[in-house]
């Protein structure tokens, strides 16, 4: 059983056709012996996702609405949030800082690093390059859907 943490870039390839999706859908089935976690803000963040590509044109009203419903039942049954704590943001605030990351990018990963204190073997599901040059630099293995089509 391998245990993941799944950014929004990984998380949002479930819901929504692009490269990757094979790859991220077989990783999440839900009969897959793998454990999945992620930041309590990829909620946010999947629904902001899946909003700005249907009001672009690139996902039709009835593909978007079918995706963020998946999402929301998938949410609560198969993913393990990690809380956004006051701890978690000092820590995302140093690693922006340190790695020169967007804001979420840095939460997301405080958060695949407190998940990584707990189980060692944790390893980062992302699509984000800068997101994932620093988890690397932090020492977190990193699997990239973009290099599974």
């Amino acid at each position: 059983m391998a245990i993941y943490f799944l950014d929004t870039s990984a998380v949002i390839k479930r819901y929504v056709k692009e490269i990757g999706t094979a790859w991220v859908q077989a990783l999440t089935l839900p009969t897959a012996p793998h454990s999945h976690f992620l930041a309590r803000i990829t909620w946010v963040e999947t629904i902001s996702a899946v909003t700005r590509r249907e009001r672009s044109g690139h996902l039709s009203p009835p593909g978007a609405a079918g995706a963020l419903s998946d999402f929301q039942q998938d949410f609560g049954r198969q993913y393990i949030p990690v809380e956004i704590s006051a701890a978690l943001i000092g820590h995302a605030g140093s690693l922006a800082r340190l790695h020169a990351l967007r804001g979420y990018d840095a939460v997301q990963l405080a958060a695949a690093l407190e998940v990584r204190a707990k189980i060692p073997s944790l390893i980062l599901v992302s699509a984000d390059a800068a997101l994932n040059t620093a988890a690397t630099a932090e020492g977190l293995p990193v699997e990239d859907p973009n290099t599974h089509p």
